[in-house]
């Protein structure tokens, strides 16, 4: 049943164009009465004839600034009579216009129903080099939303999140023309159509990642953390000590609110701990200046007496002169060194060069400050958020210069959850955690790692919401240690990291991404096919959640969505022309690829499965790979590449020039697995040439299978060979190959040591069974053929050599849902593989070594992990 708007009325802002003109038209077109603001009257006016002219709905211009919300709610009352639904789409819609309503307006909205979406971004979520400000923005109205539902929720009012890629006037500066005809607006509002529908579903304060008709649900993801024993062992070189536990992700916890999490509970525990062990080497900061901003009293005081305890020299920021020269005072009495800068936190430039003339340099920053030190908890007001600003961009050129610096700065739980009451305050601590992940992006390169930290402790803040003997109790020392890790050269790696801290526990928390699904985008998408799919969109436990830290990792997923097109919507070969021709290549290619090998057959049972695990070194001691009676019998992920090894060796490349099948080298492989893995059946494989590169003396090709399961029609998985031939370049096109996603990702390992490695002694017969599962050939065998080649005895298979390397993975990290290797080198039977594994996010990327010899032999190689933060760390084998 179609989803009708008849009786509401819409406002929408910033609708004159792009997204805010796709909401209008749909609303409209559904019966909606719609209030299209926009600064741009004669644009506005363009969308308001649009919809009054289809007769379904009606349209009247509001060309008030956003900031305005009276003037806009009140277009209207004037002209409908309420407001039901609200799209603020032009940005941070000023809470005090809200504030600032009368009494009957707000009621007028709140009488029966009433739908909020607020627009963030991915630079809001995760932070964009150089867009700190908008990140700030955009992730402000994160927290604003979540508070807006906890608000509303007893008067119906049901407020959303959306974090949308859409073609628009700002995409267009920083976007590529193909890649932005991907991102329509009509791919974002069915979406905004289905939660804001009376019978759509119910959505209330949760935040939405689309685009390019991908659509999925994200939410905050939370480790257990550590509790550490309250005395005085509690010290940063603790949590250094017990930093992979905190940081462990393990039997995550996924919290609504602030409120879910028992920090009463937490403290009572951790007086029953023995005392803490400390790391080998003590986290110190001897030499180091460390800015501490709202330093008087409260958390500031602690953190400059324990900076000091630790050899630091401390900048003792406080608006209090009599606050910052008592803890200057006790500093000096202790030993320690430190000063004064009695200015607000504003006045970076200020506290800078009290740092600069007193102690000669800085090298850590704690914006502390930004904590609300008024009675009221919902009056944060612009200089107390300027205050973070101030003082990062002080410390900023001299870090920058230094190559060297560490940024904390403070939000709430109340930030990353909302609270009721408290959207002002909510608003702020949120954008501080946009702000502080955009600075982390941007100063990485220079050695810059900025964190952000929500505490809770005993402060004159907390004290007015409180009850006394729990200000007593979560006394402010006990945040103070995580902060010192954070900010010390000990810590190498972690930048642009939430983490909340209270009474001795630490977590860290993070987003936590749904599989989602992606529509066809040859396909108009509706409000209802939305709905259909919501199970799915909002589905955390079908084992494809990722964890993206970044906005390119959190727009993967829309971007692999490209491809996804409905045959029957365009009808013929259509799909395929755009799929697999380019406009670059010469005819020679074009005609290449219009030869298409008949499909292939694939029937398979669970001996073979087990061959195939035992190909690449499952033992008799892993009965889930080699026991068909195992209750968890199935097969290794890599087995994928078996079914399709004939279709993708079979294309008949003589219509390159001067080819000669002995020059072909086989140069990486990508595995997609998009479905469970029968253990037996019946597969169809389709093999298409996808690009041909002509690299001058050699030509690079890459031919695309998919397998299907014969009797459904699921694609089981999706293979991509590269192949290299040599000599046969010459023949004109492309040179420069399309990006491919995770399929062409350069993969290059993080400076620092393996996260794990693990060495594996290959048989002697290891080719000989390897060659089973479909790769005869007599060069894996026979030593006269290998001698031929050039080799000195016949070599392993490369597609061996990755599956036991994937099999490393999948027993260190867990399952995989895609793996790409580039072939480097050889293998000869017998010799010991040494996989090192590096983890960053929901990627485990690594290479593969040939212990005698010192050779690489798997590099440019990573898997996408399916169940990232579930991963089973530094397994022993």
């Amino acid at each position: 049943m179609a989803l009708s708007f008849k009786g509401h009325t819409v406002v929408v802002t910033g609708a004159g164009g792009g997204l805010g003109r796709a909401y209008s038209l749909l609303y409209g077109s559904r019966g909606a009465n719609v209030v299209v603001n926009d600064f741009n009257k004669e644009a506005a006016q363009k969308v308001v004839d649009e919809i009054n002219a289809g007769g379904t709905g009606r349209a009247v211009v509001n060309s008030s600034s956003v900031t305005d919300g009276p003037a806009v709610i009140k277009t209207a009352l004037d002209a409908f009579g309420g407001v039901t639904i609200l799209i603020n789409n032009a940005g941070i819609l000023r809470d005090k216009g809200f504030r600032n309503m009368t009494d009957k307006e707000w009621d007028q909205i709140q009488d029966k129903f009433g739908r909020i979406v607020n627009t963030a971004s991915a630079a809001g979520l995760f932070g964009n080099f150089g867009q700190a400000n908008y990140s700030a923005a955009k992730m402000g109205l994160v927290g604003f939303t979540k508070t807006l539902a906890r608000e509303g929720a007893k008067y119906n009012i049901k407020a959303n999140a959306i974090a949308p890629i859409a073609a628009s006037a700002m995409t267009a500066t920083v976007m590529p023309p193909e890649m932005l005809e991907h991102f329509g607006p009509e791919y974002v509002a069915p979406l905004v159509a289905a939660i804001t529908h009376p019978d759509g579903p119910d959505a209330s304060g949760k935040v939405f990642v689309l685009g390019a008709g991908y659509i999925s649900e994200i939410r905050w993801e939370r480790s257990r953390g550590v509790v550490f024993k309250t005395d005085n062992s509690f010290t940063p070189s603790a949590v250094k000590q017990r930093w992979e536990e905190l940081t462990d992700f393990t039997n995550p916890e996924h919290p609504q609110g602030w409120e879910d999490n028992n920090i009463v509970e937490k403290l009572e525990h951790s007086k029953s701990l023995p005392s803490n062990k400390q790391a080998a080497a003590e986290v110190r900061f001897d030499g180091q200046t460390v800015i501490v901003t709202g330093a008087g009293g409260g958390l500031g005081r602690s953190y400059a007496l324990m900076f000091a305890r630790l050899g630091a020299n401390v900048v003792v920021n406080d608006v209090s002169e009599k606050g910052a020269q008592r803890v200057v005072d006790e500093i000096i009495k202790a030993g320690g060194s430190a000063v004064t800068a009695v200015c607000s936190a504003e006045d970076g430039e200020n506290i800078v060069k009290v740092a600069l003339e007193r102690f000669g340099a800085i090298h850590v920053l704690i914006a502390n400050a930004g904590i609300l030190r008024d009675k009221s908890f919902t009056a944060m007001n612009e200089s107390e958020w300027d205050q973070v600003i101030a003082c990062a961009k002080a410390v900023w050129p001299i870090f920058h210069k230094q190559k060297y610096g560490r940024i904390l700065t403070t939000a709430s739980g109340v930030g990353i959850y909302g609270n009721f009451g408290q959207a002002n305050y909510s608003t702020a601590k949120a954008a501080i955690i946009g702000f502080t992940r955009a600075i982390a992006i941007e100063g990485r390169k220079y050695n810059i790692l900025a964190n952000v930290l929500a505490p809770s402790a005993g402060t004159a803040m907390t004290q007015t919401v409180w009850p006394q003997e729990m200000v007593d109790a979560f006394k402010p020392d006990f945040v103070a240690p995580v902060v010192g890790y954070l900010v010390s050269k000990d810590n190498e790696q972690t930048t642009g990291s939430l983490f909340e801290v209270s009474g001795g526990w630490a977590a860290q928390t993070r987003w936590q991404q749904a599989g989602g699904h992606g529509f066809p985008i040859n396909k108009v998408l509706s409000p209802e096919d939305v709905a259909s799919k919501w199970h799915i969109i909002t589905n955390f436990n079908d084992g494809h959640t990722t964890n993206p830290a970044t906005t390119q990792e959190g727009m993967e997923r829309l971007v692999e969505n490209f491809s996804n097109r409905n045959d029957e919507a365009e009808g013929g070969n259509k799909t395929e022309e755009e799929r697999f021709f380019d406009s670059e290549d010469s005819e020679l290619v074009k005609e290449a690829k219009r030869l298409i090998p008949d499909a292939s057959e694939y029937s398979y049972d669970e001996r073979d499965v087990i061959i195939y695990n035992m190909g690449v070194g499952a033992t008799e001691k892993e009965l889930q790979w080699v026991y068909e009676g195992d209750e968890n019998f199935g097969a290794l992920p890599t087995f994928g590449v078996c079914p399709q090894f004939a279709s993708s060796a079979g294309f008949p490349f003589d219509w390159l020039p001067n080819f000669n099948p002995a020059k072909i080298l086989h140069g990486e492989q990508y595995l997609s697995i998009k479905a469970p893995i029968p253990t037996s059946g019946e597969l169809i494989n389709q093999a298409r040439l996808y690009e041909v590169l002509d690299k001058g003396k050699a030509a690079s090709l890459i031919a695309i299978v998919y397998t299907t399961d014969k009797r459904t029609g699921e694609v089981i998985f999706e293979n991509q060979t590269t192949l290299v031939i040599r000599g046969s370049g010459g023949f004109g096109g492309k040179r420069i190959g399309n990006d491919r996603g995770a399929a062409s990702a350069a993969n290059t390992p993080p400076r620092r040591k393996p996260d794990a490695t693990i060495e594996e002694k290959t048989l002697l017969s290891q080719a000989a069974l390897y060659r089973l599962n479909g790769d005869p050939n007599p060069l894996h065998i026979h030593p006269d053929f290998a001698t031929s080649g050039g080799f000195e005895r016949p070599i392993l298979h490369g597609l061996c050599s990755m599956g036991i390397s994937g099999k490393h993975v999948l027993k260190t990290f867990g399952p995989y849902k895609n793996i790409k290797v580039r072939f480097a080198g050889i293998v000869y039977p017998g010799e010991t593989l040494i996989t090192e594994m590096w983890k960053e996010g929901d990627k485990v990327i690594f290479e593969t070594k040939v212990k005698e010899r010192g050779t690489t032999v798997l590099n440019a190689a990573a898997v996408t992990l399916a169940n990232p933060g579930k991963e089973q760390v530094k397994a022993k084998l």
